[in-house]
């Protein structure tokens, strides 16, 4: 599967393989000796699972790397743990070729990577349990609350109207090709946006700031 993945990667021109791993313990290694810009994780591995090779990943302040959870299995556990680990996406082995290189690009760039029917299923995951993930910066989560609290949010950073309108606009899981089209700007003051809504919330990642605004009720 590793060899299959490497030649993939390898025939895309802006893309460089560093490294293989054959256990969650070797990821980690790797990921600290080599500094990849992504990391394509699996869940089941020997030694350690994927998940918490990809907690000691983010978790590394050395590392800057965004992880990709690559796996056989469509469950909703291994979705959320991988997220809630700090995983910046989650793509099945049965993708195409394509899909993959775009998987590693998009991750990259620090766009989200969740197709729109996978958003959804973290989004009310995620906005109906608090305690389920670390809504923002690695680590971070909500107070868990006994049944029928309301969750203790922190509070809203001050973000910019447009600041706003892009957080909105990120929560309706837009790329910023989209939100460029929509709001009339040019991608590279989108990308200036979102990086600087990111900044303010906390958020490692997009699939984080998506959840940060549905909890507060701006999507």
């Amino acid at each position: 599967m590793r060899a299959g993945f490497r030649m993939i990667l390898e025939a895309a021109d802006d893309i460089v393989v560093v490294g293989e791993a054959a256990s969650g313990v070797e990821a980690v290694a790797a990921a600290s000796a080599l500094r990849p810009d992504v990391v394509c994780m699996d869940v089941q591995m020997p030694d350690m699972d994927g998940l918490e090779a990809t907690r000691r990943i983010v978790a590394d302040p050395d590392v800057d790397a965004a992880v990709v959870i690559v796996t056989t299995f469509d469950r909703d556990d291994y979705l959320f743990s991988s997220l809630a680990a700090g995983a910046s996406g989650f793509l099945l082995k049965n993708a195409g070729p394509e899909e993959l290189v775009s998987a590693v690009r998009v991750a990259a760039a620090g766009d989200a990577l969740l197709a729109p029917e996978v958003t959804r299923r973290v989004i009310a995951r995620f906005a109906d349990d608090p305690a389920a993930s670390r809504p923002a910066g690695a680590g971070a989560t909500y107070p868990r609350m006994s049944t029928g609290e309301q969750p203790v949010l922190p509070p809203r950073p001050e973000l910019t109207d447009r600041e706003d309108e892009v957080l909105r606009l990120l929560a309706q899981a837009m790329s910023n090709a989209e939100i460029a089209e929509r709001l009339y700007i040019g991608e590279a003051t989108v990308k200036t946006h979102v990086s600087n809504v990111l900044q303010k919330l906390g958020a490692r990642d997009r699939v984080a700031a998506v959840v940060y605004a549905h909890r507060h009720g701006l999507a």
